[in-house]
């Protein structure tokens, strides 16, 4: 029967398996790409957060803030830079990321969730000593290495019922810094201190493609043995590199299962969780 209403029902009667699997477990969001800029595409990730919330999955999201931290260097007529892949961070770029990830980003974020029916509260690495990190390498200036993760205060907002929604600034050790952290090896770290049962990562591609020029080659799932051959033969490469690291890192610490979800895709996250059709690149 195509009756749209048979449909619908029939959709939400499949989510009903993964809804019961995943309830009270707690899964890490990493929030960036295209799905941060498109207004379209961040009402269907913050409507997703809301609803897994709502039903009882603790969702926490982590965040970057690449093009508003672009936009407010181009506003005070400095320049961005970037050394493999990271952005080089001198002290006034580091003051420019604090105030925008830990100040309008996240509180942006925060209250868009608000707003729409959920319970959001926002957090910065170096709340409660979140995120403690070393210099990476001084090449990169103030970008950091995370040393140590002490989650109590997500779990603590977690058991309040809130949505922890986190920035990815870091409390020096090595000093009186605050480091850069690359958001998704924050996301990745806190997945495995708070034992999280997911973590996915929002990016701005399908997944791991065999051919990037063809989105039917998708690599729908990966295995930690695989990640190596796959490496070599040229099929993960560049950007992907890092990501997949993350996410072996993650599974190869207790995380059980990693995704690389497509932010375009409107509502991927439910899609990947809630129903049987998988729409990215799982690594477990």
């Amino acid at each position: 029967m195509s009756d749209p209403i048979v449909s619908r029902a029939t959709v939400l009667a499949e989510a009903l398996p993964y809804i019961q699997k995943f309830y009270g477990k707690t899964i890490v969001v990493k929030y960036g790409g295209n799905a941060m800029i498109s207004e379209e595409l961040r009402r269907a990730v913050i409507s997703d957060i809301i609803l897994l919330h709502l039903v009882g999955i603790q969702v926490v999201v982590v965040h970057g803030g690449g093009p508003e931290i672009n936009e407010m260097l181009q506003k005070i007529g400095k320049e961005s830079k970037f050394v493999d892949g990271l952005r080089y961070t001198d002290e006034e770029t580091m003051e420019i990321v604090q105030e925008v990830l830990c100040g309008k980003v996240n509180k942006n974020l925060v209250a868009t969730l608000n707003r729409r029916g959920g319970r959001a509260i926002g957090l910065c690495g170096m709340d409660a000593g979140l995120f403690q990190a070393k210099k990476l390498d001084k090449k990169y200036g103030l970008v950091g290495e995370i040393v140590s993760v002490d989650p109590s205060v997500v779990q603590d907002s977690l058991k309040d019922g809130y949505i922890p929604v986190v920035s990815t600034v870091a409390q020096g050790i090595d000093g009186e810094n605050a480091y850069n952290i690359n958001a998704d090896t924050a996301a990745a770290k806190l997945a495995v201190a708070l034992g999280a049962e997911k973590l996915i990562l929002l990016t701005d591609v399908r997944g791991v493609l065999r051919d990037p020029k063809d989105e039917s080659t998708l690599i729908h799932v990966v295995g930690l043995s695989d990640v190596p051959k796959l490496e070599l033969e040229g099929i993960i490469k560049g950007g992907m590199i890092p990501k997949i690291e993350c996410c072996v890192e993650a599974v190869r610490s207790g995380v059980e299962r990693t995704h690389i979800l497509d932010g375009r895709i409107p509502h991927s996250i439910l899609i990947e969780m809630l129903s049987d059709e998988g729409i990215g690149t799982m690594i477990l």
